[in-house]
């Protein structure tokens, strides 16, 4: 038998965990470092034990970890027991449900709740709590037992859920064709300019760093998205602004603020939970970094959504409540602009 038959059968009895594709302008980096800029919550030790134990592929062949990752390679790792995210553990955790009938659910999800396992969460998930309060939910093309579309783990606000294949279709269509109604409040850094605006730019991974999303002008990589945001109350060295979703990228609201040089307050990922805007004073420093605490996640809540209910046809329309996180930090900035005024 030769060493490609030998490496196919090896491969049937090993579960694909992770694979991505290196981007055009990726250039040669040793794959545990490119792995390392692609895995949440992955450590080098693990990925060397990887790569030593042979479980990471490229272009289908196993390599060691000094393998340099070059643009076009599809980059695998394998282990032998199937991913977590797919061994769904019903958990009895309390969901603050919104609205719900016989085809959805729209539930108000907390800032700090995952929405679906994954590396490093693979409990305490919204996914884990739905499939224990509900049974047979229908799976959407990612096997993703319920979900229509997802939120980031410290964004807060709503998400519709199908109870039923129908309603899956029907929901996730109208997301597609971009005919539900998404608004989102944030806080952002700096006085934004304009009173309304749009923001247009294709998002795609960042090509140096993996965990981020990066804007593409061009056009040239990446998919389309399209934010509307407008000016709600300005404060100083932040303002709060309202955002709708034309389109549904990932972190597409984080990154297209940052495009415009306006990042979310405290935005670890993007860079917004160091002072972007204000005065040098100490004073300031120590108001910033309490308001830090006060909120210790980006400044995004998903305030409204609505779509077009599955089933009647009517058009429904959510809203929730700011968290008090959120409202906290807004009442600081509020009051510090005041006396600074």
């Amino acid at each position: 038998m030769d060493t490609a038959e030998n490496q196919e059968l090896s491969q049937n009895d090993l579960f694909e965990h992770f694979k991505f594709i290196a981007s055009k302008g990726q250039e040669p980096l040793r794959v545990d470092k490119f792995l390392m800029n692609f895995i949440e919550n992955a450590t080098r030790s693990k990925i060397q034990k990887a790569a030593k134990d042979g479980n990471i592929w490229v272009n289908n062949t196993i390599v060691r970890q000094n393998y340099k990752v070059k643009a076009g390679d599809e980059v695998k790792v394998l282990f032998e027991h199937p991913p977590y995210e797919f061994l769904l553990t019903p958990e009895n955790i309390s969901l603050d449900i919104v609205y719900e009938d016989e085809a959805l659910l729209v539930v108000n999800k907390p800032a700090g709740m995952v929405v679906h396992p994954g590396h490093g969460n693979y409990s305490g998930t919204l996914i884990n709590a739905l499939t224990f309060h509900f049974e047979n939910l229908p799976n959407n093309s990612s096997n993703r037992p319920g979900l229509v579309h997802r939120i980031d783990k410290d964004t807060s606000g709503l998400l519709v859920v199908a109870k039923t294949e129908v309603a899956m279709t029907y929901l996730a269509k109208q997301f597609f064709e971009k005919t539900s109604e998404r608004e989102y409040i944030a806080l952002v850094w700096g006085n934004v300019e304009n009173d309304s605006g749009t923001i247009e730019g294709n998002i795609a991974r960042h090509p140096k760093n993996r965990l981020q999303m990066t804007v593409f002008p061009e056009g040239d990589e990446g998919k389309e998205a399209v934010t509307h945001y407008k000016v709600i109350e300005r404060l100083g060295y932040v303002t709060l602004v309202s955002c709708k979703l034309e389109t549904g990228r990932t972190h597409q609201i984080r990154v297209h603020m940052k495009y415009i040089r306006h990042t979310l307050f405290n935005d670890e990922r993007y860079g917004g939970d160091k002072i972007l805007k204000g005065t040098t004073f100490t004073k300031y420093k120590q108001f910033v970094d309490n308001a830090f605490k006060i909120l210790p996640r980006q400044a995004l809540h998903a305030k409204t959504l609505g779509f077009e209910h599955p089933t009647t046809k009517e058009f429904m329309k959510f809203n929730s409540e700011l968290p008090e996180d959120m409202i906290q930090c807004i009442e600081k900035w509020r009051n510090y602009s005041k006396q600074s005024s």
